[in-house]
């Protein structure tokens, strides 16, 4: 580990899962910690669906389904079909292999042991080496607002395909939601560097530097705050990140998610396709970056982690 202390990644579930992938190929563990959006969270069925942990921790233990992005691969849906055969809901895909995580994640939540504990004993068992922590202990909701008026998250996003015109959010609980230790740990001493994996800005990352004083700290404990852009040439590469920028009135490019971070970071990574857009980002007292950041093959994630870490060090001076 460098002298400079850690990276902390803020991350939602597929496009930061891939970066945090690559960062893993090219950092001991102990070099970075990862801090996952939990505001997806929600129960169903009886059960607690961690989405963007599961994503990253299957991601990291090389069970993820690739083609999907979320899920594991090789996964059958007997149970599904179960409950669908007797009337039951079953717009949220939960697999057979997949249950047992959000069985085993219940279990141990109803006995009393925090999010924090559970995420790092699931994660142990199989094999991811890097800290997951999560935002915070505490139940934190995301609710869209809609013209078809207030909608949780998961019924937003995967019940109604993000289909309703976004008129803003909501998240409930996150006013008094407090960091999770292992974030406070980070934060206790002057750390290597920020950086916002490419998720969506409004619903990934916006409910953790929602936490109250988290941004701040993180500006004061950090040398340097990064971001990658999850907007390439007008589209969001996964999830429906450029769909709510252009019903918010907000135009879909790198600049705007520039503009959004705008007070904390020092830098933003865009795509090649986007170069035209540095001079306006510098104009915003924001130094770009361009390189490739479209994350399709395991050498991609390396490549796109690797630049990160360069520009990380160019920024800070070194």
């Amino acid at each position: 580990m460098t002298s400079d202390g850690k990276v902390c990644i803020l991350s939602g579930g597929v496009g930061g899962a891939k970066l945090v992938l690559g960062m893993s190929e090219i950092l001991d563990p102990k070099e970075f910690i990862v801090v996952a959006n939990t505001g997806d969270d929600f129960v169903h069925l009886g059960l607690h669906i961690s989405p963007d942990i599961d994503t990253l921790v299957y991601t990291l233990a090389g069970m993820v389904d690739e083609k999907r992005g979320w899920g594991l691969k090789d996964e059958s849906w007997n149970f599904l079909g179960a409950v669908r055969d007797l009337g039951g809901e079953t717009w949220f895909n939960l697999g057979d292999k997949d249950l047992a995580m959000h069985v085993e994640r219940t279990k141990e939540l109803k006995a009393g042991v925090s999010l924090s504990q559970v995420t790092k004993k699931l994660s142990a068992a199989l094999g991811v080496k890097i800290d997951i922590v999560p935002m915070a202990d505490s139940s934190v909701a995301t609710t869209i607002l809609t013209d078809d008026g207030s909608l949780a998250f998961q019924h937003y996003f995967v019940r109604d395909k993000c289909n309703p015109k976004v008129k803003g959010f909501k998240f409930e609980g996150l006013d008094k939601a407090r960091p999770a230790d292992g974030v406070n740990r980070f934060n206790a001493e002057k750390q290597r560097a920020l950086l916002i994996a490419p998720s969506n800005p409004f619903v990934s990352i916006d409910p953790i530097l929602g936490i109250p004083k988290l941004r701040e700290t993180f500006i004061g404990s950090c040398h340097v705050k990064l971001a990658v852009s999850p907007i390439v040439g007008g589209i969001a590469i996964k999830g429906p990140a450029a769909k709510m920028m252009s019903e918010l009135g907000i135009p879909s490019t790198a600049t705007e998610v520039a503009r959004h971070y705008l007070g904390l970071i020092d830098g933003i990574v865009i795509d090649e396709v986007d170069r035209d857009q540095a001079s306006q980002i510098e104009s915003l007292g924001i130094k770009p970056f361009v390189t490739k950041t479209v994350m399709s093959t395991l050498d991609d994630k390396i490549g796109l982690a690797t630049d990160c870490i360069e520009y990380i060090d160019y920024l800070a001076g070194k």
